[in-house]
């Protein structure tokens, strides 16, 4: 098995940055969910309300953040001032963030036509993952929840099959948004994968994925008309497990090291979970 593609996604719900290599630390990989756009309460804000920040280029650069959209001028955000902070929440935590500069808020809430604040995760920012599946004080960013997430080609070639056997299209592997994407023959087989060793890295496989109308979505138009992969996920990948309901697809995963990895690096299964993850019976037909 092998590492087939790598990406960051430096503002929470915006596009991906494809890379041909990336750094691994504590938090996963640098630069991935650094910044967020929040409401007004300072509330975190994501595709699944605001489809347009599908439409959202992210361009970092040395002294600046480059933001753009398709008939908009770009938003150049000049790097936040530490003392400019406010108290934003993802999720269940409570995170004391820098908040971009006044200007870059006024030109984003118009672009998106509604009052939101652009914050940074930065040095003096801390969050922690669920201790309960990762473990003590492991930090993370804006993630959803933990550092990394984990994909397979094989995985995803099984769920088209099952969309194609129903006439419903084929979804690409952007629609689940992954960190690390690895090249596999056999679908689903990270299920029985406890951790995977990459260039030397440890990493847990910490929690299936479930999945939300994220996947619904084009992720270059934010557009829900498209094929829709929530019904093959229902067919075949619904949790049995009350902790992780819904559908499934992908794993969390928390890194146990710190190094470099790059496509096409081996993927070395170093733990396994023989009984793999519950999932409900899959109706006759």
């Amino acid at each position: 098995m092998l590492v087939s593609d790598l990406f960051i996604y430096p503002l929470k719900s915006a596009r991906g940055i494809a890379l041909p290599a990336a750094d691994i630390d504590a938090y996963g990989l640098p630069g991935d969910r650094r910044a967020m756009i929040t409401d007004a309460q300072g509330h975190f804000i994501t595709q699944r309300e605001l489809p347009d920040l599908a439409r959202i280029e992210v361009r970092p650069e040395a002294s600046a953040f480059r933001l753009l959209m398709q008939g908009k001028t770009d938003i150049s955000v000049p790097p936040p001032q530490p003392e400019a902070r406010i108290d934003v929440i993802v999720w269940k935590s409570a995170v004391s963030a820098a908040v971009a500069d006044p200007e870059s808020n006024r030109q984003l809430s118009e672009w998106l036509g509604r009052e939101v604040r652009l914050v940074f995760f930065d040095g003096q920012a801390r969050r922690t993952a669920n201790a309960e599946w990762a473990g003590e004080a492991t930090p993370v960013t804006f993630t959803d929840g933990y550092q990394i997430l984990v994909t397979t080609t094989g995985s995803l070639k099984a769920l088209n099959a099952d969309l194609a056997a129903h006439g419903e299209g084929s979804v690409g592997m952007e629609r689940f948004r992954p960190n690390i994407v690895i090249d596999t023959d056999e679908a689903w087989a990270e299920d029985r994968w406890a951790a995977i060793e990459i260039a030397g890295i440890r990493f847990d496989l910490v929690k299936p994925c479930s999945r939300c109308i994220m996947t619904t979505q084009d992720q270059l138009t934010g557009s829900r008309e498209g094929p829709n992969p929530m019904p093959a996920m229902g067919r075949i990948r619904m949790s049995a497990d009350r902790r992780v309901p819904g559908p499934l697809f992908g794993w969390n995963v928390t890194p146990r090291g710190s190094g470099r990895i790059t496509i096409g690096d081996t993927v070395r299964i170093v733990e396994e979970r023989p009984e793999g993850w519950a999932l409900k019976r899959r109706a006759a037909a």
